[in-house]
């Protein structure tokens, strides 16, 4: 080799060029190649679109994890006004209802997704200073729309699985388990970051789905009535040692509970709020002269938006709305019989318990379930081993807020599709796939309950919770936390 060297003196000095220059300036500067084709964290998001690209990767996160692990989905199996449900094989329903372990890695889906989303907020707010911006207001909006959903993704880790690890950059590290409070501390500066960046402006000039300040606000509420009634605090921690207090938090919802700041309000009719209001041919829905107000309404704060569009089962991400289809009637053999409800797989079977506390004065009673012995409901229903696929833990009593809901495919009424179909005329048969109503998870009517609690014992308190009533003509009680609990359980009964 030394031979071969000295008769190509040409090769050995640029070798030893190359070695001084890697002493000089280190072989890793030197040898590194940023590659001018393919996207990287070195060098995507470079603009507005590129960035935007990448926000949307992080909202698509929402409706990721499996249904057995969706935050709704399990909190309603464990509420008391709910039971397990299912078919005799869905063992993992029944768990979740009854606190139970069904499996190592029960809500592994969770973790993976919730984490996932983390990652990508991280990605975003770690690139966003290199974006060439067109202006600070542009960065700022998307800045704080990564906050809020950083933020969001910690509220539903921690709720599931109490202490977590909080990792705060994108970097690939083993970390431990942080304290609670190092999290809620976490997620608070989040939210005060991003309600300080979005711009205050009405709720319908943003993109529908899209994070607004109002947002922010409620969801800094909740995690603050959270994080002290639960772990029993005064305040919320913020990390630098400073504190968010109740009256900082009130002041916020002042804002958003102001419909001419915020555009949000509630609609005239509750049950407009649900899509079986659509459904001019059920009679519930003309009887009461309702109409659905849509996806997207004043009332919605905050929600996860779903379509058809993309729905594949080789995809198990695109399935649209799982929620509905989960909860719609299990084992029926003709779903004209049971219109405009349609056909699910039977899990969260209401207790009856809810049924025979509900004042039946209040309208969001018959508004939010039904019974399948009421024949102005369903004409029909198959019970338990009566049904082609057997209900487990039947009851009798289902919820409307989400649940298929049907139209007739035309005037004969010979047969019956998913609302989505009629509205929006799409082609996708498939009932599993065909579900797009939105699931929201704030509504202005949780928002208002929360001022009240926040100003509870003052008339301020009282107004709030007056607005509430009045929308369903039942009188004004005092803002006292047992009322504002039952109001909550009525209010937002299987949301």
């Amino acid at each position: 080799m030394k031979q071969s060297i000295e008769k190509y003196p040409v090769m050995k000095k640029g070798m030893a060029i190359l070695l001084v220059v890697c002493m000089l300036v280190g072989c890793d500067d030197f040898l590194r190649i940023e590659s001018t084709t393919l996207k990287s964290t070195e060098n995507y998001p470079a603009t507005p679109a590129e960035a935007s690209q990448v926000l949307t990767g992080i909202y698509a996160i929402l409706s990721r994890p499996n249904i057995m692990s969706n935050m709704v989905l399990v909190a309603e199996l464990r509420s008391d006004d709910r039971l397990g449900g299912g078919g005799p094989t869905d063992i993992s329903t029944k768990a979740i209802s009854q606190h139970q372990k069904w499996s190592e890695n029960g809500f592994v889906d969770a973790w993976k997704a919730n984490y996932m989303g983390v990652y990508r907020a991280n990605v975003f707010l770690e690139a966003s200073p290199r974006v060439k911006w067109d202006n600070d207001e542009q960065r700022n909006r998307m800045e704080g729309e990564a906050h809020y959903l950083l933020a969001h993704f910690y509220f539903d880790l921690s709720r599931l699985f109490g202490e977590v690890c909080l990792q705060k950059t994108s970097e690939p590290v083993i970390i431990p388990r942080s304290p609670a409070a190092d999290t809620y501390a976490f997620i608070a500066e989040n939210l005060k970051t991003a309600i300080e960046k979005l711009p205050p402006v009405n709720y319908n000039t943003v993109e529908s789905g899209r994070v607004t300040r109002w947002a922010a606000e409620a969801l800094l509420a909740r995690v603050f009535l959270f994080y002290t009634g639960f772990y029993g605090k005064e305040s919320l921690p913020l990390p630098d040692g400073g504190e968010i207090t109740r009256q900082q938090v009130a002041a916020w919802l002042d804002e958003c509970t102001d419909t001419n700041a915020s555009g949000h309000d509630l609609l005239s009719d509750f049950r407009n709020l649900w899509p079986y209001s659509y459904v001019q041919d059920y009679t519930y829905t003309k009887n009461n002269g309702l109409q659905w107000e849509g996806d997207g309404n004043k009332e919605s704060v905050f929600a996860i938006k779903y379509s058809n569009s993309f729905a594949s089962h080789e995809f198990p991400f695109q399935k649209s709305n799982q929620v509905c289809l989960f909860f719609g009637l299990r084992g029926q053999e003709d779903y004209k019989l049971t219109f405009p409800f349609g056909e699910g797989w039977g899990f969260g079977t209401v207790n009856p318990r809810i049924w025979n506390d509900w004042d039946d004065n209040d309208i969001r009673k018959k508004g939010s379930m039904f019974s399948v012995a009421d024949r102005s409901e369903v004409r029909l229903f198959r019970y338990g081993t009566d049904a082609k696929d057997p209900q487990m833990e039947e009851t009798g009593f289902y919820q409307k807020k989400y649940m298929p809901i049907n139209t007739y495919t035309d005037g004969t009424r010979a047969s019956v599709w998913n609302y989505s179909r009629t509205l929006y005329g799409n082609t996708i048969e498939d009932f599993k796939l065909n579900n797009t109503q939105d699931l929201v998870l704030i509504r202005f009517a949780d928002v208002l309950l929360m001022a009240a609690e926040l100003n509870a014992g003052t008339p301020k308190g009282d107004a709030f919770l007056k607005r509430v009533r009045d929308r369903v003509g039942l009188p004004p009680v005092p803002a006292t936390l047992e009322n504002i609990k039952s109001e909550r359980r009525f209010e937002l009964a299987f949301e």
